[in-house]
């Protein structure tokens, strides 16, 4: 009866994509880039301003002189979907963490059957974390605009920010096919 070896597609799309959304997650929460804010004036014309959740830095692209643990004058970090995303971002990668070692254990490769209810129950954990991630970039990137910078300075989203709205949709994804497990439940 070979059928039962084979791990179920959905498990695997679940197992491949969920990595690959947390390593995205981990780089939108570290990396100091949500946005961009060039053409300040009275500052250097190649002079821009990366802003993250925990850091903000200045970068001459001339010399590409960078420094980061800029002086956050405007009050950046006092505003609400930055302190959001400074609660919910880790909080999303601790989850996905916890439903990845779950998600590893209920689709146990290395035994008959994958264990459907716990793979079914990961999945439900990873598409939660993926929904954690996704908030704090929706309304970051909503208040985007809004959000206090020099008068008179251009704004763009930054790298970290589409990684962040990346990985989110990765995980979610993966944790949907991995709740198809709970599918195998109900037949069982």
């Amino acid at each position: 009866h070979l059928s039962g070896m084979r791990t179920p597609t959905a498990m695997i799309v679940g197992l491949v994509l969920c990595p690959c959304g947390i390593l995205l997650t981990l780089t939108g929460t570290l990396a100091p880039n949500w946005r961009q804010v060039s053409l300040i004036p009275n500052q250097p014309i190649d002079l821009i301003w990366e802003q993250g959740i925990w850091d903000m830095c200045r970068e001459q692209q001339s010399s590409h002189d960078r420094l980061c643990g800029q002086a956050d004058e405007l009050g950046y970090f006092e505003q609400m979907p930055v302190r959001v995303a400074q609660g919910l971002m880790p909080t999303s990668l601790v989850l996905t963490l916890l439903g990845l070692v779950m998600a590893a254990l209920g689709v146990r490769c290395w035994q008959k059957e994958p264990q459907h209810l716990l793979a079914g129950v990961a999945g439900l954990v990873l598409l939660l974390s993926g929904l954690l991630s996704l908030i704090p970039a929706s309304w970051y990137t909503h208040e985007l605009w809004v959000l206090p910078t020099p008068a008179g300075s251009t704004l763009v989203v930054g790298y970290s920010l589409v990684l962040s709205y990346l990985g989110s949709c990765l995980e979610i994804l993966g944790g949907l096919a991995l709740t198809l497990s709970f599918h195998h439940c109900c037949k069982d």
